[in-house]
């Protein structure tokens, strides 16, 4: 599956997608891949703060829990509820499906994550 070449990507595998000052965060395909059969997601609540490269929930798949790395700071505008009820919607379309939105508290973090290309090329070198 071809990368959104308008995102930015962590070495943990989530992405962003930014519009103005809020930012959509999900789990790439290859993640999603990785996981396979998606049961359960945790996620921050509305209001909640997260920072560049912590812990902000996990993802639970049949296979294993794995836990989820904000690539930018800021503040959570929203949460996915429909995730609650159909976690399977990330394994359907990882990167359509984004798991909470984001006010950016300091634009310029987004400059230290990876464009589709390196990220490419990053789990071309993962997988070998």
């Amino acid at each position: 599956m071809p990368y959104p070449t308008d995102y930015r990507y962590t070495r943990e595998h989530e992405w962003i997608s930014v519009d103005g000052p809020i930012g959509s965060i999900g789990i790439t395909d290859y993640a999603q891949n990785s996981l396979g059969d998606i049961v359960y997601v945790d996620a921050p609540k509305v209001g909640d703060a997260v920072t560049a490269n912590a812990t902000f929930g996990s993802v639970e798949s049949v296979k294993a829990v794995s836990d989820l790395f904000s690539p930018v700071s800021g503040k959570v505008t929203a949460v996915n509820e429909e995730l609650k009820t159909a976690p399977d919607k990330i394994n359907e379309n990882a990167h359509a499906t984004w798991i909470i939105k984001v006010e950016l508290s300091n634009p310029a973090e987004l400059n230290a994550l990876l464009d589709a290309a390196a990220y490419e090329a990053f789990i071309a070198e993962e997988t070998k």
